[in-house]
């Protein structure tokens, strides 16, 4: 079962927590800060792999977690960081992010791994922060928390040819003929319901690879018939070979025109790959005036083909391999025209924000948000009194009494940062 598109979360590990204690032996007096560091939490690794060709096994694992790092401890004792995770995926897998579409990874190419969520960095102990002012620091910081995604896997083929067309126009009996895909061909609509690959190699010697995609109809841009579920394939083919039927079932022309609208409607740029017209079912009666016909509308000579006589089959190869030679590959949906991942424009403008915000939740109550601020909150550790004036600083340091003022707080008002709240006074 072919499986070309998931949704899944990834939970890296949160780093572990710094440890407050100090030195107590017989031999030592008066000993200092012990605390240890706590150890790094598991990154999680995508690695492409050719050896799968489908997103099957994360049909039922829709969650890949890391450990989290173990707490550091007195003696100076380190926490153990955690084991990172490596994810197997198909090559030509696309990771992006459901909430924004930024693609994070195009795993194109065998053996590519990629970090796909970082594990947290653990907390200092407290013997990370003595100094000659300060001998006994009473003061650790948490581990940094792991970054929490929902992904979209989709899978692209990668191929460098792709035919398209309307269903039971030839194209699988052509892959048949041209290559050994041994593909399932009859005369009913949409007996290919998976992209086919197969390796078409030109009388000269050249091969290339080419995909069979499922026919398309009208509509397969809004999730009509198969087509929605393999335009992605496309995207990757360097050269589209447009196959349209002469047996007179149906308008060439209007089928040649719903084709292309289907790929500019897809809103991938599919349209600007280089297309090579295919005439399919030359042996027909009255494909030849029906071919004349077709050319004339089109406004250039397509190439008429015949499986059953292998008329044109050459000629096609001959075509598409030139094309293919000389194509640059084209930027996936999402990436710049150099091939760079895209930051969409809505996503950078969030992160240009100020580091916090302060919400008003009601008359006596108010709130400061933002992922900086949070980010930091979550390694102080106020459990101590050198932890909470440590916050306090903080939070001074980046104006947020000044803030909390010109929003309208007053003194003895509430002011909430996660789940920490203290009193506001003037």
């Amino acid at each position: 079962m072919l499986i070309d598109r998931c949704v899944i979360e990834v939970r890296s590990g949160k780093g572990g927590n710094g440890c407050i204690a100090f030195l107590h032996d017989r031999q030592t007096a008066m000993g200092g800060p012990d605390g240890g560091n706590g150890g790094r939490g598991g990154s999680i690794y995508f690695k492409a792999v050719s050896n799968i060709n489908t997103l099957y096994n994360f049909r039922h694992s829709k969650l890949i977690s890391a450990a989290d790092g173990e707490n550091g401890n007195k003696k100076n004792m380190y926490g153990h960081s955690a084991d990172d995770v490596t994810v197997e995926v198909p090559v030509g897998t696309v990771v992006s992010e459901e909430k924004t579409g930024q693609i994070l990874a195009d795993m194109k190419n065998e053996g590519e791994v990629v970090l796909i969520a970082k594990g947290g960095r653990g907390g200092r102990g407290n013997a990370a922060f003595k100094t000659s002012r300060n001998r006994c620091p009473k003061i650790a910081e948490n581990g940094l928390p792991g970054e929490r995604k929902r992904l979209i896997l989709e899978l692209k083929i990668l191929a460098d040819a792709g035919i398209i067309g309307f269903p039971s126009v030839g194209k699988s009996t052509f892959l048949n003929v041209v290559s050994k895909a041994n593909v399932e061909t009859a005369d009913y609509p949409f007996t290919t319901i998976a992209p086919n690959l197969g390796v078409a190699t030109t009388k000269d010697g050249r091969q290339f690879v080419l995909a069979d995609m499922p026919g398309l109809i009208e509509g397969a841009h809004q999730g009509k018939g198969l087509g929605i579920q393999f335009l992605r394939h496309i995207e990757r083919c360097r050269v589209l070979i447009h196959f349209v039927s002469m047996s007179g079932e149906r308008d060439p022309y209007q089928d040649y025109l719903s084709i292309n609208n289907e790929l500019i409607s897809y809103a991938a740029d599919l349209e600007k790959r280089p297309q090579i017209v295919v005439a399919t079912k030359m042996d027909e009666d009255g494909a030849e005036e029906r071919k004349k016909e077709f050319d004339e509308k089109l406004g250039f000579v397509s190439i008429g083909i015949s499986a059953l006589t292998n008329q044109g089959i050459d000629e096609v190869l001959y075509k598409a391999m030139d094309l293919i030679e000389i194509i640059p590959e084209f930027p996936l949906k999402g990436m710049h025209e150099e091939g760079k991942i895209k930051v969409y424009d809505a996503h950078l403008d969030e992160s240009k924000k100020s580091m916090y915000e302060i919400k008003r939740i009601n008359d006596h109550t108010f709130q400061i948000v933002g992922e900086k601020v949070e980010r930091t909150y979550s390694i102080i550790n106020n459990k101590t009194d050198q932890g909470i004036r440590r916050l306090i600083n903080y939070l001074d340091s980046i104006g947020v009494e000044k803030a909390l003022k010109k929003a309208g707080a007053k003194d003895g008002d509430t002011v909430i940062l996660k789940d920490f709240e203290f009193e506001y006074t003037e």
